[in-house]
């Protein structure tokens, strides 16, 4: 654990002077909100349209950087040798996998706020107290689903291929899961399977006082489970090629 926790100490830090990273994640979902938020009429899962795409919009930020950022970073400090490095520690494979997914939660999360605030101040959508840290936990724990599948994907592929991936999954991910604009008939089906759909539709039941299945929390762990799994099966099998 004091292995994990340093190496989550020295990821942050790195990751923290990394501005660039920072503006991209913050900045796109606030900007699209901005365009967005207040100008659609109309409602979207039961609720006004600015209270849905505050919803979808935090979740795109949260999701999307855990995902893209994250996983062309991993490729290139595997090719650079740092990965290498860390093989000549005693961290076992999982380590690296939580503390990548670790200081992912921690960027993230001011992603989420940000947009969330974006929607009381600018998009006037009124919650009651308690609905907003439980949508903005939501979110924030959902993005752990994408960080840990960064770092599967990190493994796997070569930087020149990573981006690509990463852009054709996520477009996959943030259509069927209502993302960019709500879902219904067949698409809609298959996207309430997705982690997005999930975290969007968990937010949206909260703000419409709907009583959120319980299957959707169950299907983010689910997710994050999945996803960590095949993070730890690409450190260990590509052991002997770092």
């Amino acid at each position: 654990m004091a292995g994990t926790l340093s190496l989550f100490r020295a990821e942050l830090q790195r990751l923290l002077r990394n501005r660039r990273y920072f503006v991209i994640t913050v900045l796109f979902p606030v900007v699209l909100y901005l365009l967005v938020g207040k100008q659609v009429k109309g409602t979207a899962y039961g609720i006004n349209w600015a209270a849905y795409y505050m919803v979808a919009m935090a979740t795109f930020g949260a999701f999307a950087g855990s995902l893209t950022g994250n996983a062309q970073r991993i490729s290139q400090e595997k090719k650079a040798g740092w990965i290498r490095q860390l093989r000549l520690t005693p961290l076992p494979a999982n380590a690296y996998v939580v503390a990548k997914v670790l200081v992912s939660l921690v960027t993230t999360g001011t992603s989420v706020v940000i947009v969330l605030l974006l929607g009381r101040f600018y998009g006037d959508v009124h919650l009651a107290g308690w609905e907003w840290p439980v949508i903005g936990i939501t979110i924030w724990f959902g993005s752990s689903i994408f960080a840990a599948l960064a770092v599967a994907i990190g493994y796997r592929f070569a930087p020149d291929q990573v981006q690509p991936v990463t852009i054709m999954l996520y477009f996959v991910f943030a259509v069927l899961g209502g993302i960019w604009f709500p879902l219904n008939g067949t698409l809609g089906k298959i996207g309430q399977l997705t982690p997005t759909y999930e975290a969007v539709k968990i937010g949206t039941d909260v703000i419409g006082g709907v009583s959120v299945p319980f299957g959707y929390p169950i299907g983010l762990v689910v997710w994050l489970g999945i996803f960590a799994a095949l993070a730890t099966a690409a450190v260990r099998t590509t052991a002997e090629n770092v």
